[in-house]
C-alpha cells in the first residue's frame, strides 16, 4: 500500500510536527486551542472511539470542523458541510518580497478581525496570527489587505486569511502579498501550499495564474456534538506561543 502524502491530512500532520506546541490531545483527536485555528486533526480512519474523544475535547453543542479526512459522524451527530474545495501546490511561484507588505502583530488583531468580518476568506480567530507570519498592505494608515501563514505540516506551510478590502481590490494586492508570504515560506527550504473554495473560480484563477496548481479536491465537513452546551465549558488550551515579528473574499482557508 501507498503511503500517504503529508498533504492528505495536513490538519494532524501539522499538530504532530512543527506544531505541535499548539496540539491539545485526547486519545487519537488532536486539535488546536479554539481562538486559534477551529479544525480538528482527525486520524486518516476515524472509529466510534474517535468521535467519543472529539466530543471529549469539544463539548456538547459545539461544532467542530475538519477537512481532507473521508470521514462520517456516528449516529446522532449532525453532519454538516461548507462545500468542496481544491487543494493547490507551488508549482512555480514567483516569491518574491514586497517592500510594503508590513508584518502584523498582536497589536494589529483588532484591524485584522474587521477586515476578515467585512471580507470573509475563512476562519480567523484572535490568536490565529500566532500560527506563522501575517503580512499587510496600509493605505491611510488602515489595513486593506493581508495574507499569512496557518497550517504548518512537515515540509509545507499554508498561505491563508488572503483578503483585500472592497475598496482596495483590483490594485493586485492579494497577489503581491500572497508572493511575500511565498517567499518567507521558501527562505525557510519549505514549499507553500493552500485551499480554495472550488465555486470560488476567481480565487483559483489568481492561483494558477501566480504559479499554483491544483493537487487535489477536498470537501471541508463539519460534525456537531450532540447535546446541549455545557455552561462555562473552557475551551482547549494549549501552552502559551510568543507572538511573531485576500485573494478574492470567499476563499475558505
Amino acid at each position: 500500500m501507498s503511503m500517504r502524502h503529508v498533504l492528505d491530512n495536513p490538519v494532524r500532520a501539522a499538530l504532530l510536527g512543527p506544531h505541535a506546541d499548539f496540539a491539545v490531545r485526547r486519545g487519537d483527536v488532536l486539535c488546536y486551542p479554539r481562538d486559534v485555528c477551529p479544525f480538528v486533526g482527525l486520524p486518516d480512519e476515524p472509529d466510534e472511539g474517535t468521535w467519543r474523544n472529539v466530543a471529549a475535547l469539544y463539548g456538547p453543542g459545539a461544532l467542530v470542523p475538519y477537512t481532507c479526512v473521508d470521514a462520517t459522524p456516528p449516529a446522532g451527530w449532525e453532519a454538516a458541510g461548507f462545500g468542496p474545495g481544491v487543494q493547490m501546490v507551488d508549482v512555480g511561484v514567483d516569491a518574491t518580497p514586497d517592500a510594503e507588505a508590513v508584518p502584523l502583530t498582536a497589536a494589529d488583531v483588532e484591524e485584522m478581525l474587521d477586515l476578515v468580518a467585512r471580507t470573509r476568506p475563512g476562519p480567523f480567530l484572535p490568536r490565529t496570527l500566532t500560527m506563522g507570519t501575517y503580512l499587510g498592505i496600509r493605505r491611510g494608515g488602515a489595513l486593506v489587505a493581508m495574507a499569512g501563514e496557518r497550517l504548518h505540516p512537515p515540509g509545507w506551510t499554508e498561505i491563508s486569511a488572503v483578503c483585500t478590502d472592497p475598496a482596495h481590490q483590483g490594485n493586485g494586492f492579494a497577489g503581491r502579498l500572497v508572493r511575500a508570504v511565498a517567499a518567507g515560506i521558501r527562505a525557510r527550504g519549505e514549499r507553500p501550499f493552500l485551499h480554495a473554495a472550488a465555486s470560488n473560480t476567481r480565487a483559483i484563477a489568481l492561483y494558477e495564474a501566480l504559479g499554483f496548481e491544483a493537487r487535489r479536491p477536498v470537501d471541508f465537513r463539519a460534525a456537531c456534538v450532540p447535546g446541549v452546551p455545557a455552561q462555562a465549558e473552557a475551551p482547549p488550551a494549549a501552552p502559551a506561543r510568543a507572538e511573531p515579528g485576500q485573494a478574492p473574499a470567499g476563499d475558505p482557508h
